[in-house]
């Protein structure tokens, strides 16, 4: 696999499968994340994009990390809606954030994964397990998503334009996948932004007024540490 990786491309449209067949494949769980963290953050268009990412999040939970398993499953759910994968990746993320002691959200996400289950009986038995644990609560009254936190980012601009903070730009999606569950962790929406330079630049928030990207990017310099600077977005 790692000669077919090397004779391909990287814009051929088979990359992204061998990419993720390497995955599967590796013996190691540092080649396996590499590769799937490449699939997901440089092919986010391609059929493997929401599959690597429950893989990920099974990888994560294995590994005993709740923050990047929950990062992983939000970020399937937020970018992939409408994947058949998503009630998988639902599972994973109620028992990450079981393990972080906030039932309210894994309480949400059972019941989204039972919505899903379909007709997998042994999928929906899986589920079905924690569901007791979920009884005193008011799921229906709890968002999907954490609510944020006094880290979080100010209300961002709706509209095209503004402002953004960029804290990295690196070539490895390694870097850029640790640093996402970083910021995810801490409350702040980024994203991933990807020009002619073929860096790959995390940036926080859309914000109308440059006033308002400074005063987050003096939070993210006291959090994250680095040179966070403000950038205007067309």
């Amino acid at each position: 696999m790692r000669r077919l990786l090397a004779r391909l491309s990287p814009q051929d449209s088979l990359y992204p499968g061998a990419l993720f067949t390497a995955a599967r494949i590796a013996t190691d769980a540092v080649a396996t994340a590499t590769n799937l963290q490449r699939v997901v953050v440089e092919y986010g268009r391609s059929v493997w994009a929401d599959s690597a990412l429950v893989l990920l999040t099974q990888l994560y939970f294995a590994q005993g990390d709740p923050a990047a398993t929950v990062q992983a499953a939000e970020r399937l759910r937020r970018d992939y809606p409408d994947s058949p994968l998503k009630p998988r990746a639902d599972f994973w993320g109620a028992r990450a954030y079981f393990d972080l002691k906030d039932d309210a959200h894994g309480c949400a996400l059972i019941q989204e994964a039972l919505a899903g289950a379909g007709s997998d009986v042994e999928f929906r038995n899986q589920v079905t397990f924690y569901a007791p644990r979920c009884a005193a609560l008011t799921t229906t009254a709890t968002p999907p998503r954490a609510a944020p936190t006094a880290d979080s980012q100010p209300k961002t601009a709706s509209g095209a334009g503004g402002y953004a903070v960029q804290v990295l730009a690196v070539k490895g999606a390694a870097q850029v996948d640790e640093m996402l569950t970083r910021l995810k962790v801490m409350g702040f929406d980024a994203r991933v932004v990807r020009d002619t330079s073929g860096l790959f630049k995390v940036r926080v928030g859309r914000y109308a007024t440059r006033d308002e990207a400074q005063q987050v990017q003096r939070r993210l310099k006291t959090r994250i540490g680095g040179q966070p600077f403000v950038v205007e977005e067309p």
